[in-house]
This record gives structure tokens, sequence and C-alpha cells, in this order.
């Protein structure tokens, strides 16, 4: 049976315009990201969602609002799909937190698995809870689920289900607000694949895909 996940990015929030680490600081989606949520939903219904988990946090759950208004599927809410804690950085902008702490700062960009902000989460912490939060709702009947998270929690889960080195796991691309990523199962090879990442609208088929497409 195949199954498939999609990874939705909360919508627009001001924190956002400004470049500020959100991290689990509670901040509402603005005016822009709830029409984000509003026209990516009837899109998402192209893909038959069954159920919807969701951040507890509540830029998602409003995110998340605008499916299950169409859907008419309730909204689980999971803590475990929160975004980094991001300790002694949240709330600063990108620029504060590289004039302020830059080795430190840069490294975690880079991707190692230092604490975000020095007291926040390690990324090897959140893949362990994101992941855990993704199992607890992923039925074994169940074809399709839309996770709504954020960012950065979104590309650590697709780093560990894909099973890439930690080293790696910042090379994956971000996520725009109120887009999503899709992993798939059930293909030409063990396991989850990436197939559709920072999109807007829905996936095509790959036609050649056993020729080297």
């Amino acid at each position: 049976m195949r199954q498939r996940i999609v990874l939705w990015r909360h919508g627009q929030t001001d924190w956002n315009l400004e470049n500020r680490f959100q991290g689990h600081s509670d901040i509402p989606l603005n005016e822009t990201g709830h029409s984000q949520a509003r026209r990516a939903a009837p899109l998402l219904m192209g893909l038959r969602p069954e159920k919807i988990v969701c951040s507890d946090l509540i830029r998602t759950q409003q995110t998340a609002a605008a499916l299950a208004e169409i859907s008419k599927l309730p909204v689980h809410i999971d803590a475990g799909l929160r975004e980094t804690n991001g300790g002694k950085w949240e709330g600063r902008t990108g620029e504060e937190n590289r004039a302020d702490d830059y080795q430190r700062f840069v490294n975690w960009l880079d991707g190692n698995d230092e604490p975000a902000g020095d007291t926040g989460e390690r990324r090897s912490e959140i893949a362990e809870r994101a992941v855990a939060a993704i199992n607890r709702a992923l039925e074994p009947s169940l074809s399709t689920l839309v996770v709504v998270t954020h960012g950065g929690t979104a590309r650590i889960v697709i780093g560990k289900m894909l099973a890439l080195p930690m080293n790696q796991w910042a090379t994956i691309g971000g996520l725009s607000n109120a887009s999503w990523s899709i992993l798939e199962t059930g293909h030409h090879r063990k396991g989850w694949i990436l197939v559709e990442h920072n999109a807007g609208s829905l996936p095509e088929p790959i036609y050649g895909e056993e020729s080297g497409a």
C-alpha cells in the first residue's frame, strides 16, 4: 500500500517578514498568512487527505483550520511537531544573532547538532519527537496524512525519514510559507522517498522513472 505524508508549512507571520527566529514563540498568522492557507487548502484537497495532524502552536493551527473547514476533517494536535526551541535566539533577527553569537549561529545553520541558541534543542532531539508524532498519526490503513508544521521541523523530518546523514540535512532547501513537501512509500525502492518539495501545486507524474529520470 502506498502511503503519503504531506508536510505543510504554516502561512506567513509578521516575524517571518522580520526574519525573527520564532521557535516555540506562539506567533499568529498575519493577513497574508491566512490568505496563503485559504489558497493552499483547496489544492491539498486534490490529494484526498484522510487525516490532519498539527503542531500545537497557533500559526499551524490557524493554517490547518483552512483545510479542516473544507475537508470536514478534525485537526489532531501534537506538540511533537513544534518548531525548534531556539533558546537565546528566539525573537531576535538573523542579523542580531549573527552579530552576537556568530560562530554558534553559523555552525548551527550548517547543520551541526549543538543546541540552538545555547539553551535550545538539538536537531537530533527535534527529529526524535517530530518523527514520533508522525508515526503516532500514521495508521497502517491511512493513505494520505497532512502534517501541519514548521519550516525547520519539516526539513529535519525529511532528512531523518530519508535516512540522510545529519550533516546533509541542511542541504535540503527550505519551505515557503503555506507550501508543502511530500514523502511517499510504495515506489520502486524501500522506505520513504521525496516526491515533491516546496510545492504550491499538486505533483505531476514522473514518467521514465526507471530509465534514469
